[in-house]
């Protein structure tokens, strides 16, 4: 049992040889850990390791019991042809519509499909804030944004943090990290 929502002890993971680690971390109720590193690292890799869809050759993951954990993944699923609106995705997540951040009320009542990327992405990454995760995990969500959909990411993040939930956010962008972590993790290969 541990009183942290999430460590990572000496973990080195990968596929079929190691990619990344070791890498020693935790997350606590009401922090926000960013994992920094370049492109190639073995962020998104560790992250794979810590929700169990890439093998760990040592260390440790240990969550806490009974955790619910909510993620936005760096690799969304988009049709072509989606006649489902940014309400349906909420509702399909079960994301909280009514508590939606302001600057994503207009997206509501559009179809996913008529979305640009970053507006996409911006639903997305309230459909893993705006459920009841204890932790949620944030893999890439700057993609597809251009800096002001990053503002925008931005103040939702700073506005989601505290209280009883963790959050892990995976990123390139130092800059964005840097702003809305409350602590920085270094991924280096």
């Amino acid at each position: 049992m541990t009183a942290d929502l999430l460590e990572v002890d000496g973990v080195v993971a990968g596929y079929k040889s190691p990619v990344v680690g070791p890498v020693s971390f935790s997350i606590g109720p009401g922090e926000v850990v960013g994992l920094a590193g370049p492109n190639g690292a073995g962020k998104s890799t560790l992250l794979g390791a810590i929700i169990g869809s890439t093998r760990i050759f040592s260390g440790t993951v240990r969550k806490r019991a009974g955790i619910r954990v909510g993620i936005q993944s760096q690799t969304l699923t988009r049709f072509t042809e989606m006649p489902l609106t940014g309400t349906d995705l909420l509702h399909i997540t079960n994301a909280d519509a009514c508590a939606a951040p302001p600057q994503l009320l207009p997206l509501l009542p559009k179809r996913l499909d008529g979305l640009s990327g970053g507006q996409y992405q911006l639903l997305n990454v309230w459909a893993c804030l705006g459920c009841r995760a204890d932790l949620a995990i944030l893999d890439e969500p700057t993609n597809n944004m251009d800096p002001g959909a990053v503002s925008t990411l931005t103040e939702i993040v700073l506005t989601a943090r505290g209280g009883g939930r963790g959050l892990l956010i995976v990123s390139h962008d130092h800059d964005f990290l840097a702003e809305v972590s409350t602590r920085l993790v270094e991924v280096r290969r």
